[in-house]
């Protein structure tokens, strides 16, 4: 059991430090054959939160060995097949993380390339977003363009995609990046990067499609500089990533307008040669298509696509001088786009969930646990409340009166991959469950009601 709810008083914040070992709700299993049945941190719940989607990624392999796109009923546990992989060997093509659309009942997820093998296996700058549409009978295409032959087409990308996510209005995709020719340049220059999807943009490549190049139905840009080597103390970065859209419809600016924006942690060096994650945000502009002063926006033979005029990238927090410097876990925002929250390890080194604000940074922690918190952090549709995993159990906590309380109990597995449903009534999660004959151990999907009189 848990221990008895209290706060502690730093620096005249109130911190979490525990939560009450009561009002623990039923949770359900939902998934019980023996393969892993991943939600992956993505958007799992469909519009109308009936199904929730997940992949089927092997344990071993991964996602180039992933096979099947599913979706499960959360009250029957009805299971239906989305989508299988065409071709697939021990080097793909892969598939998975799977996120739904806001709105419709589009689902988007990782794809590798279709002309796999041997010595062109799935890789990170060797796959895709596929777009899925149930409403159009599992229709399934590629949502971003690419070309890897020059000359390179503009909207077009030349690499691989991946966490894929909808924007709030359901306008636009976020994705990471990693680019082909500059992984064949080698390990330096295949650094990870940010790009953005403008959807119901088609694009169309300069040459005949194949394996490796084919159209698009959503236009494509880079929004974040990635550079090999750092300058020492600067803001220049050499990694973008654990990304998430900021708001619903991006954050308030000075003027009182939404800026549609994605925050990030980018990987600085320090003065002292040391690398850490910091805290930054991008902001999008609506157009994408006119390069700006980096360079072309499809790139050349030599350097990455180039950010479209109007993105702006600042950093939000230097934290190379702390004790523990640096952030983890991906960057998630209130539907309100007031706060990001993430993870920051305190001064005795322990993962605690932070809130900082999209405009100037000024990190505060929320928690103040004497063991870490074990997830990436969720916020409830209300933008009051999160979820996160500390103690091997599923906690709720209320961002303004500093009150917690777990919602499943205390497990021997940790619960990971938590999703908020769009109502906000239930938390969907994974847990490793073993076999009974083998004792072989798979992710499996939970679901929890979290009634309003559970939010503490």
């Amino acid at each position: 059991m848990l221990s008895k709810y209290r706060v502690v008083i730093v620096s005249n914040i109130a911190l979490i430090s525990s939560v009450a070992g009561v009002g623990t709700a039923a949770e359900v299993q939902l998934t019980f054959e023996p393969h892993t049945h991943s939600l992956d941190n993505n958007d799992n719940f469909s519009p109308d939160d009936q199904w929730l989607v997940y992949d089927t990624r092997t344990e071993e392999g991964g996602i180039q060995e992933g096979t099947t796109i599913e979706k499960v009923h959360v009250r029957t546990g009805e299971i239906v097949k989305l989508y299988t992989a065409p071709g697939i060997t021990s080097s793909g093509p892969g598939v998975a993380a799977a996120s739904y659309h806001p709105t419709k009942t589009q689902v988007v997820f990782i794809h590798g390339l279709l002309d796999h093998t041997p010595d062109r296996p799935y890789a990170q700058w060797r796959r895709f977003g596929m777009l899925l549409d149930e409403a159009r009978g599992g229709k399934a295409s590629p949502v971003d363009a690419r070309d890897v032959r020059a000359p390179f087409t503009v909207g077009a990308l030349r690499g691989g995609t991946h966490r894929h996510e909808f924007s709030g209005d359901g306008k636009w995709i976020g994705f990471t990046y990693n680019d082909a020719l500059m992984a064949d340049k080698g390990e330096k220059y295949n650094l990870r990067t940010i790009g953005v999807m403008r959807l119901d943009d088609p694009v169309a490549i300069n040459g005949p499609s194949d394996g490796s190049n084919f159209n698009g139905s959503a236009r494509c840009a880079l929004v974040v500089k990635v550079t090999p080597e750092p300058r020492p103390g600067s803001d220049e970065i050499k990694r973008a990533a654990w990304d998430s859209w900021i708001g619903t419809h991006g954050y308030r600016r000075a003027d009182g307008k939404f800026q549609r924006a994605r925050a990030f942690l980018g990987t600085v060096v320090t003065t002292d040669g040391e690398e850490v994650q910091d805290l930054f945000v991008v902001d999008i502009p609506e157009e994408i298509t006119v390069p700006g002063a980096d360079g072309p926006l499809e790139g050349t033979a030599d350097v990455m696509p180039m950010r479209p005029i109007g993105v702006s990238q600042r950093r939000l927090t230097d934290t190379t001088k702390s004790r523990y410097p640096g952030f983890t876990g991906n960057v998630r925002s209130s539907p309100d786009g007031t706060m990001l929250a993430c993870l920051a390890k305190d001064d005795d080194g322990i993962d605690q969930v932070v809130i900082a604000s999209p405009l100037d940074g000024n990190p505060k922690p929320l928690t103040a646990f004497d063991t870490s918190v074990q997830s990436d952090v969720r916020w409830h549709p209300n933008g009051r409340h999160v979820c996160f995993v500390q103690g091997n159990a599923v906690i709720v906590a209320d961002v303004k009166t500093r009150r917690a309380r777990p919602v499943t109990e205390v497990t021997t597995e940790a619960p990971f991959a938590l999703v908020w449903s769009r109502k906000g009534d239930s938390i969907a999660f994974n847990r490793a469950v073993a076999e009974q004959e083998s004792g072989e151990k798979f992710a499996q999907i939970f679901v929890v009601d979290v009634k309003e009189s559970d939010l503490p």
